[in-house]
This record gives structure tokens, C-alpha cells and sequence, in this order.
């Protein structure tokens, strides 16, 4: 018995069930083991939960720096994420919260999202915020990764038995002419939906976005640190 044994455990579980299925107990019938012992080595379910965090986070090792300038080092943060959240989907309950686990392997992610833009002459506040904001383009993706992982565990039914099901009463309303634009995407793409090629579309889009940022700041145009209330939130 140690903490790591129990960590993975516990990731195992959650990775196959989900983290409503997780529980002292639960880690403990696992382990064969009585729960009380567990509470040696962890505290309690929530400090385990923390644990796990931690474990993943520090699964993939960050390279000391990507090559290839700003755009490069955030792509490869988000892809990072991206996998993280494929392979435990879990995790994205846990972290995507403003009260989220704080340990070392969490802040490196974050520490290294944001050696991306260091040296382009951004402050700390601005340099976070553009790590933060690729990490929430991530997480809305991630969402619908992980309510599909969830939905298919919940009934059994994948998403192209469900899009199959829901075929004939889609092309009826989109055959009633209220909607010609989806009646066009639908004739073009079909109702496959494809998340990581969403995902990849997206990012490329507000990276695009924060080149301005970046360009600006290097022609030295001058940006707020500060948000202005009365204007909405800082560039």
C-alpha cells in the first residue's frame, strides 16, 4: 500500500466509470482493503481527488521550450490540455472552476503556457489572461468530448447510433425551408460532427486573434493592463 498505488487507482476508476463512481471505499475494494486504511495515506476523498489531478498533470513531461516562436509554444499548451482531457475526461470537472486544485504539476502547466509570450514586452496580468483564455477555448471543447463520453456511458448509445436515430426527424424540419443554411451545411457535411476538427478550427482562429495582440505590442501600440468597466475587459 502507498499513496502513489492508491492515486492510480483511483484514476483507473474514474478514467472507466467516471468520478461519480469514485469514493474511499470504492479505491479500497479495489486495492482489497479495508476503506479505513486508505484515510493513512489520504485524508479523505477530496484530497484524493487533488491527487489525481496532480498525477496527470504530470504525465507528459514539458519540453524545456518549443521551438517556432509565441503561436507554437500555445498550440502545443492546448494540444497538451487536449490530450489530458482525452485521456481523463474527468479532469475537466475538477479543474475547470476558479477554485481549482493548485499543486506543483498544475501550476507548471500554467507556468508554462505562459513562458509562450514571455519577452514579447506583455505584463504578467496580460501574459495570464492569454493563457488563460487558450486553456478556456480547450475547456469549451473538452466539454463536449467529455458530455459525449458521459452520455454514452449513461445509455449505452454511441453518437452515431444516436445522429442515426435522430436522422428522419432532423431532415424533416430541415425540409420544411425555416432553415437554409443548415439545410446547406447538412447537404455538404452530412450530421457528422467532428470535436477535434471543431477544436483545431477554433484554436487556429483565436490564436489568429491574438497575433494582433502580439503584433501590436510589437510595433508598440499601447494596451491596458487594467480592464476599463466602462469599455469591458483590457485588450
Amino acid at each position: 500500500m502507498s499513496t502513489e498505488r492508491i492515486v492510480r487507482t483511483a484514476v483507473r476508476i474514474a478514467d472507466a466509470e467516471g468520478l461519480d463512481a469514485l469514493s474511499m471505499r470504492r479505491v479500497a475494494t479495489e486495492l482489497g482493503t479495508g476503506a479505513m486504511s486508505l484515510y493513512r495515506y489520504v485524508p479523505g476523498k477530496d484530497a484524493l481527488v487533488e491527487l489525481m489531478v496532480e498525477a496527470v498533470f504530470g504525465e507528459d513531461p514539458h519540453p524545456g521550450s518549443v521551438p517556432g516562436g509565441w503561436r507554437t509554444g500555445l498550440e502545443a499548451a492546448a494540444r497538451r490540455e487536449w490530450r489530458m482531457y482525452s485521456r481523463h475526461p474527468w479532469v475537466l470537472r475538477v479543474i475547470a472552476t476558479p477554485r481549482p486544485p493548485i499543486g506543483p504539476n498544475v501550476l507548471a502547466d500554467v507556468e508554462w503556457a505562459m513562458r509562450a509570450m514571455d519577452g514579447l514586452g506583455l505584463d504578467p496580468t496580460t501574459t495570464h489572461w492569454v493563457a488563460m483564455t487558450v486553456s478556456a477555448q480547450v475547456q469549451g471543447a473538452a466539454l463536449l468530448l467529455v458530455n459525449e463520453v458521459e452520455a454514452e456511458r449513461r445509455t449505452g448509445v454511441t453518437a452515431g447510433q444516436w445522429r442515426v436515430s435522430r436522422a428522419p426527424a432532423l431532415l424533416e424540419i430541415l425540409e420544411s425551408g425555416r432553415f437554409p443554411i443548415l439545410s446547406r451545411l447538412h447537404t455538404e457535411r452530412g450530421d457528422v460532427i467532428d470535436i477535434d476538427e471543431w477544436f483545431e478550427f477554433g484554436l487556429r482562429r483565436l490564436l489568429d486573434g491574438l497575433a494582433v495582440l502580439v503584433e501590436g505590442r510589437e510595433k508598440g501600440a499601447a494596451y491596458d493592463a487594467e480592464p476599463d468597466p466602462a469599455r469591458g475587459p483590457a485588450r
